[in-house]
């Protein structure tokens, strides 16, 4: 079995040395086509024929989420092995959930609430699954830039199906309906603002702009990578572009807290030449985009100027009064994950309360932890590729992707209290995919930094 198995094209096999553009499939491969199918596909696309209402990308999750375990079992499959603090933090988020949904399952549940915790858990666990196999199968810093270069093709297209949707009114998404699968939902994919509102191939606009908003600095740290290779990194400027027009045409707030966020972070580790270079192209973009679609910037302005007015931001805050007395009935586990559910309850706008009310302070603080041992791990190869640069052969490379992932999880936790974040399932992918992703590479990096024996499987 070499699905987890992380060896490259060059390593010699038993056979002798296979031709360099073989690539055996592994952990990669398979996260590769979860990307391709959850970005891709509709995201109200599920399978047929099942007693849950799984999408495929989750199917693939479950079954990477297997394979994590039989590799864990042996040390013959190529997996990586040890304690490192974003599996701490995945296996503390786990047990809080199973404890949340024991306590839910002590007292009497009617049966729509207890069929959609039963969901939310099998959801959730996939995607705690797919973080696990990033972290532990990925192992090599190839096969780390070829996951991000797919996640980036894959954001582009996204952007493209939302670009059509807001310039031509043209709904791609009806037409990329693979056999054995069906809409839960035909929701509307282009809403009213002042304007178009659009969502790509995700499930709300919000969502669409707050992807994009996450993909753009891996987008961009894909473009300068290539261009220090030495290779013309054309595509992969398109591919930014697109991402940051679909941010655009998505018109909302949450993607502006969320880029404004992950502005911050680059803006603060990108040396001065490239700051500014970047704040040149901003500006320039912001033009071309009130050429492309006069009046889109000026309905921006007014949604903030307007914001104390506007009812979107009301109803986001008129059901604390809710909140605080559900919250106060079941503090520390809550009434059980995904028993809170709209259309029969009044669903809560943000993420930090309604998983205070589904998991409780246990597993809020352990979802938080989540997110911040990710931001952490990113964090700890900036200082590292920073002072042990004679030991680590790839710092500057190391240093900007760190830099671009930390971009990118600064914009999930202030996006929590903007919307529901993990009721989406495109976003909340990403999110484990970046968290999975700077453990892997918090291990590449630190594998050189402690000079430690190159594993056999992996391609440094």
């Amino acid at each position: 079995m070499t699905v987890l198995d992380g060896r490259e094209a060059d390593v010699p096999l038993r056979d002798g040395p296979r031709p360099d553009r073989f690539q055996r499939a592994d952990a990669t491969t398979i996260v590769a086509i979860f990307v391709v199918l959850q970005f891709a596909l509709p995201s109200k696309l599920v399978m047929n024929g099942l007693p849950l209402s799984l999408s495929a990308a989750s199917l693939v999750a479950l079954g990477l989420g297997a394979l994590w375990f039989c590799t864990q079992l042996t040390s013959t499959l190529g997996a990586a092995k040890g304690r490192t603090l974003v599996r701490t933090a995945l296996f503390g988020y786990a047990c809080a959930l199973i404890m949340s949904y024991g306590n839910s399952s002590l007292a009497y549940l009617p049966p729509d609430e207890r069929a959609s915790g039963d969901h939310a858990m099998v959801v959730t666990f996939a995607l705690i699954c797919l973080a696990l196999a990033v972290c532990d199968g990925v192992r090599s810093r190839a096969r780390l830039i070829f996951l991000i270069k797919v996640m980036v093709v894959c954001g582009a297209w996204v952007a493209v199906v939302g670009i059509l949707q807001y310039l031509f009114g043209f709904d791609l998404t009806l037409r990329l309906r693979p056999p054995g699968m069906h809409f839960t939902a035909y929701d509307p994919v282009v809403l009213q603002r002042a304007g178009r509102r659009v969502s790509g191939t995700t499930a709300h606009p919000i969502e669409f702009g707050v992807f994009c908003a996450m993909m753009l600095p891996l987008a961009a740290h894909v473009a300068f990578r290539t261009r220090r290779e030495g290779r013309r990194p054309v595509f992969w400027w398109v591919c930014t572009s697109l991402i940051a027009v679909g941010l655009m045409f998505s018109v909302s707030r949450s993607a502006i807290l969320a880029i404004a966020c992950a502005g911050v972070v680059l803006l603060c580790g990108w040396p001065a030449r490239v700051r500014a270079q970047m704040l040149t192209v901003g500006i320039c973009f912001l033009v071309f985009i009130q050429i492309l679609s006069p009046g889109l910037l000026r309905t921006f302005f007014d949604l903030f100027r307007n914001a104390g007015n506007d009812p979107s931001v009301q109803y986001r805050t008129h059901d604390y009064a809710t909140a605080r007395e559900l919250i106060s009935e079941h503090l520390w586990l809550g009434r059980g994950i995904g028993t809170w559910y709209a259309p029969k309850h009044e669903i809560f706008d943000n993420q930090f309360l309604l998983t205070l009310v589904d998991s409780g302070v246990v597993g809020l603080v352990a979802s938080l932890l989540v997110t911040l041992a990710a931001i952490f791990s990113a964090l700890r190869v900036i200082w590292i590729s920073h002072h042990e640069r004679a030991a680590v052969p790839t710092a500057t490379d190391d240093q900007d992707l760190a830099i671009a992932l930390t971009a990118s999880l600064a914009a999930v936790l202030p996006t929590y209290a903007t919307f529901d974040f993990h009721g989406f399932a495109t976003v909340s992918s990403l999110s484990y995919l970046l968290v999975g992703i700077s453990a892997a590479l918090l291990r590449a990096v630190r594998a050189d930094a402690e000079r430690v024996t190159p594993d056999p499987y992996a391609v440094q």
